[in-house]
C-alpha cells in the first residue's frame, strides 16, 4: 500500500508540478488574488505591495548563491573529493544509500542547514556515481528531506531570536534560554523520531527496478579538473601570480584566521555568513592556486540561474502577504478555532500553510510571532512551545516548497517535480510525527 501510494505522488506531481519558476508564478497570483478578496485591497494595493518587497531579498539572495558556489567548489578540491568518495565506497546497496544519505542530511541540517543543504546533495551525487540501480530522484530527495529537522536544530532563527537579548518581542515574552526550546524534551524528541523514521520511510519508497531512474552524470572515472594552463603563458609574471600557490596561501591565512578568532569569541555558533566565508577560504586554500580556484567557481556559477531569477518573486510574495495582512488573517483564523491543548498544534498548522508563501523563517516569525504570541499569553500556553510551533511549521513545508530546494536540484541537476512526489509522502510522515509531538507534551 505504501509504494502504491508512493507511486500515485510521484505521478501526481510529476504531471502537475509545473517548474519551480513557473510555480512560483503561479503562488504570486494566488496570493495577488486573495489578499483583493479575504483584506478587501484593491488592484493597485497588492501590486504596490508585490513591487515594494520584491527586491526585500537580494542579500538573502547573494548569501545562497554563494553558499551553492562555494560549496560546489569547495566540493571540487581533491582533498573533499577523496573524502566524499570515502563516504560514498561504504555504500554497496540503493537501500544503504537511501539510509545513510537520509541520516547524514539530517546530521547536517541539525548542526547548520546551510551546510546540510551543500554536504547532503554533493554527497549523494557522489554516491549516485558509485552505487548501481539507486534511483537517483529518490536519492536526491533524500538529501534534501533532511532540511526538515534545521529548525529544530542548532541553526533554527527562531529559538535563537527569543533566546537573544533585546529581540523584537522581548518585552511580551521575556527571553527564552534554549533549554527550553531547541534542547527541550518535547524538541529533542521530535528530532530524534524524525531521524530514526526519514531513513525508513526513504527506504519503504524505492521503486521496482523497472521504474528506477538511474544517475546519468560522469561516472567515477571521470574527473573534474580545472582548465590546465597554457604552459607559454606561464612565463609572463600575471600568469605566475595566477598559479602561484604562495598567493592562496597568504590570503586563505587571513580568512582561517579570522574563523578562528571568531569561534574563541562566539563559540561553536555557526551562521550563513560565517558558513560561506569558511568554504570559500577553504576552496581558496585547498584548490592550491588562484587560476585553479577560479575555474571552479567559473564552474559552479552556472549552477545559479534559479535562485537569482526566483527569490525576487517570493520577496514579491512575502510582501503582498506582510502589507496586505492576508498572513496576519490566516493566523487569525487558526486563533478562532483554538483552546489551550490545540493552540501549539494549530499555530504548527498554521505556521506551515504561511511558509509555503513566506519560504523564510526570519520573515515567518516577524509576521507571526506579535500575533501568536500574546494569545499563548490570554490563553496560558508556554510561550517556548509556541515559538517552537512556528519553528516548526516553517520548516516542515519546505518538502513542498521548491524555494529552498533550488541548491539541492542545481548541484544534483535536477528539477523540482523529480523529487517533490517523494517529498510530499515525507511531509505526511513528518508532519505526523511534528503534530502527535505538540499533542503529547
Amino acid at each position: 500500500m505504501f509504494q502504491a501510494l508512493t507511486n500515485a505522488s510521484v505521478r501526481l506531481v510529476q504531471r502537475y508540478l509545473p517548474d519551480a519558476f513557473i510555480f512560483a508564478i503561479i503562488l504570486t497570483f494566488v496570493v495577488f488574488f486573495a489578499g483583493m478578496a479575504v483584506n478587501g485591497k484593491s488592484p493597485l494595493e497588492m501590486v504596490t505591495y508585490w513591487g515594494d518587497g520584491f527586491w526585500g531579498l537580494l542579500s538573502f539572495t547573494m548569501q545562497m548563491v554563494l553558499i551553492l558556489v562555494t560549496g560546489h567548489t569547495l566540493a571540487s578540491t581533491d582533498l573533499c573529493k577523496r573524502g566524499l568518495r570515502a563516504v560514498a565506497s561504504s555504500v554497496k546497496t540503493p537501500g544503504q544509500a537511501i539510509v545513510l544519505t537520509s541520516l547524514i542530511s539530517c546530521l547536517a541540517a541539525w548542526i547548520n542547514w546551510g551546510f546540510g543543504i551543500v554536504i547532503s546533495a554533493l554527497l549523494a551525487r557522489e554516491i549516485a556515481r558509485r552505487v548501481e540501480n539507486v534511483d537517483y530522484r529518490l536519492l536526491i530527495a533524500s538529501a534534501y528531506g533532511g532540511f526538515v529537522v534545521w529548525h529544530g536544530g542548532l541553526s533554527g532563527s527562531v529559538p535563537l531570536t527569543v533566546a537573544t537579548e533585546n529581540h523584537s518581542l522581548q518585552d511580551v515574552i521575556g527571553v527564552i534560554p534554549t533549554s527550553e526550546t531547541l534542547f527541550s524534551p518535547m524538541n529533542l524528541t521530535i528530532v530524534i523520531a524524525i531521524m530514526i523514521a526519514l531513513p525508513l520511510i526513504n527506504r519503504m519508497m524505492m521503486p521496482a527496478k523497472e521504474d528506477t531512474v538511474v544517475y546519468k552524470g560522469p561516472g567515477i572515472d571521470h574527473e573534474e579538473t580545472a582548465a590546465a594552463s597554457d604552459a607559454t603563458a606561464m612565463d609572463s609574471p600575471a600568469a605566475r601570480l595566477e598559479n602561484s600557490r604562495i598567493v592562496s596561501m597568504l590570503v586563505s591565512a587571513l580568512g582561517l584566521i579570522f574563523l578562528i578568532a571568531y569561534f574563541v569569541k562566539n563559540g561553536f555558533k555557526l551562521n550563513l555568513d560565517i558558513v560561506n566565508f569558511g568554504f570559500l577560504f577553504l576552496g581558496i586554500l585547498l584548490h592550491g592556486t588562484p587560476r585553479k580556484f577560479l575555474d571552479a567557481m567559473n564552474e559552479a556559477v552556472k549552477a545559479t540561474a534559479g535562485i537569482v531569477v526566483q527569490f525576487p518573486f517570493y520577496a514579491g510574495i512575502i510582501g503582498m502577504m506582510t502589507g496586505s495582512g492576508l498572513a496576519a488573517s490566516i493566523s487569525q483564523w487558526f486563533i478562532s478555532i483554538s483552546t489551550p491543548a490545540t493552540f501549539p498544534l494549530f499555530t504548527f498548522w498554521s505556521a506551515g500553510l504561511l511558509n509555503v508563501f513566506i519560504p523564510s523563517g526570519g520573515g515567518q516569525w516577524a509576521v507571526q510571532g506579535p500575533i501568536m504570541m500574546p494569545v499563548a499569553t490570554e490563553l496560558g500556553v508556554s510561550h517556548a512551545k509556541v515559538a517552537m510551533a512556528i519553528a516548526w511549521g516553517d520548516a516542515w513545508t519546505n518538502l513542498i516548497q521548491p524555494f529552498w530546494a533550488l541548491p539541492v536540484l542545481a548541484l544534483a541537476g535536477l528539477g523540482a517535480r523529480d523529487i517533490m512526489g517523494y517529498c510530499l509522502m515525507m511531509l505526511f510522515v513528518t508532519g505526523a510525527i511534528i503534530s502527535l509531538g505538540f499533542l503529547l507534551f
